[in-house]
């Protein structure tokens, strides 16, 4: 190994200096157009390939086009309601009213774009409506406090830190089918061996408690002892579980334990917060009162990335106190842009009354299904909803004992299928990662009633081409299947 120069030594020059870097893609090309194959083979080349393989092999992949804040169009020109991107489009794609906003920020005001370490009137602003929105409903939550990320996953790192702090040394406890991220900590709450097992040893200690079980939580705390436990981690609906609500009683009876050993709780509203499902809070409306809660997806306005994490006052100064309140930080938490998204976001759900609409167009949604789901009960085993948040679980496909593959392969495909299926009769929809043969539908919270109705004529009209769950193979050509093995298998 050469030895390092001398501080007095000139530094040697750069070898690269002089040669020409070319950018092979301008941005400008984008905005004059491009055409499929080559996004196609780029994203092939340089991108996650087997994803976009199995996407493209579906024909689901797109690339898409908004026509409208509800509507796409896919390669083919064929006419989508947009129903998907997993809760994180409220208002639909470029909602002119949160455009405008943005357009008047980058045309009118000269803030910083990373205020980081110092004063933000955007980032305050956001802080405060969201303390008041929260303490508004749990009125407990009047002198909490906020931090900003980027990403739900991001949320819960931080939430998990805060309790840590708060409460060292103990075992979280979390639920089976729960959802909270794939980064290294929200990972070890998210218990699917599929995405766990190449990772372990995992962050540690959790103990994972059948979700919606009172009586095996109660177990678990007298088990590991309430003062070894430093937090619950819980969504009030389990979104990638396949839109799974616990039974009635079941968080205001987990939050009542909690409080009477000071175990806090954690409550992840990533994918059910700010009125997806047809409340601000869904563990409020339930009778929970956590002390911290995460939000992303929806506060991004369906734009750009915005998470954050709340805290009781007591939680947030033992994590970031004095001197040490640089003890975690985030880039681009909290950044100007992201802040005047987030602001008007949570204006624009609370003026145009948003999360009684969710409320009331959820109630139709899930009427609507549910007779779907009577008429074609070889296709559809249930139906599930809260707000505008709706499961579809379908049926196998086939017996997996008679295929040469394992049976979570052919629930997958089965799933793969089935949005397949509602792609071509124009719905885009949702896979779930973490249930069985569930596909979700996640639209807009200010979707106009007449495409609400479309929406739900779509599903209809998809159930009644393809009313026995073996069906959906015929969506795929053979040719397509060929495909699809050579990737799956």
């Amino acid at each position: 190994m050469s030895a390092l120069p001398a501080l007095d030594e000139p530094i040697p020059a750069d070898s690269s200096a002089g040669k020409p870097v070319r950018l092979p893609v301008r941005s400008d090309d984008l905005f004059d157009g491009v055409d499929r194959a080559t996004t196609v083979a780029r994203e092939h080349a340089h991108g996650n390939r087997d994803l976009m393989a199995l996407v493209d092999v579906l024909g689901i992949g797109g690339p898409f086009r908004a026509v409208s804040p509800w509507e796409l169009e896919d390669q083919e020109r064929r006419h989508l309601i947009h129903a998907g991107s997993y809760a994180a489009v409220p208002f639909g794609e470029n909602y002119p009213p949160l455009v405008r906003t943005v357009e008047r920020y980058l045309a009118e005001t000269h803030d910083i774009g990373l205020p980081q370490s110092s004063l933000s009137a955007w980032r305050a602003a956001v802080e405060e409506n969201l303390v008041a929105i929260l303490a508004s409903l749990a009125p407990s939550h009047a002198r909490s406090r906020v931090f900003f990320s980027s990403s739900g996953a991001e949320a819960i790192e931080a939430a998990i830190k805060f309790v840590r702090a708060y409460r060292p040394g103990g075992t979280l406890i979390n639920f089976t089918r729960a959802y909270h991220g794939k980064t290294a900590a929200a990972l070890a709450l998210t218990p699917n061996e599929e995405y766990q097992a190449p990772f372990k040893p995992l962050f540690g200690p959790v103990r994972t408690v059948p979700y919606g079980d009172l009586d095996a939580f109660d177990a678990a705390l007298r088990d590991l002892g309430p003062d070894k436990v430093t937090a619950v981690v819980v969504e009030p609906i389990q979104g990638e579980g396949g839109v799974i609500r616990p039974p009635a009683g079941f968080l205001a009876g987990l939050g009542e334990l909690c409080r009477r050993h000071g175990i806090p709780v954690v409550a992840d509203e990533i994918q059910t917060g700010l009125g997806r499902t047809g409340h601000w809070f869904a563990s409020v409306a339930d009778g929970l009162d956590p002390d911290v809660v995460t939000l992303a997806k929806t506060l991004g306005g369906g734009m750009v990335p915005v998470a954050a994490t709340i805290a009781r006052e007591d939680i947030f100064q033992k994590m970031l106190p004095g001197v040490e309140s640089k003890r975690h930080s985030n880039t681009f938490g909290g950044a100007t842009l992201p802040m005047v998204v987030a602001l008007r976001s949570l204006e624009l759900i609370h003026e145009e009354g948003l999360v009684a609409k969710a409320r009331r167009d959820g109630e139709v949604g899930l009427v609507r299904l549910r007779e779907l789901a009577e008429r074609f009960p070889e296709l559809i085993v249930d139906v599930r909803g809260a707000g505008m948040l709706f499961a579809l679980q379908i049926r196998a496909v086939a017996p997996s004992r008679f295929l040469p593959v394992d049976a979570e392969l052919v629930d997958q495909v089965g799933a793969a299928l089935a949005l397949r299926a509602l792609h071509l009769g124009g719905v885009h929809g949702c896979y779930s990662i973490n249930a069985q043969r569930v596909v979700r539908l996640t639209p807009p919270l200010n979707l106009p009633e007449d495409l609400r109705n479309t929406l739900f004529d779509r599903v209809g009209a998809m159930a009644a081409a393809y009313p026995q769950a073996w069906r959906l193979v015929k969506t795929m050509s053979p040719a397509r299947w060929m495909r699809l093995a050579r990737i799956a298998l």
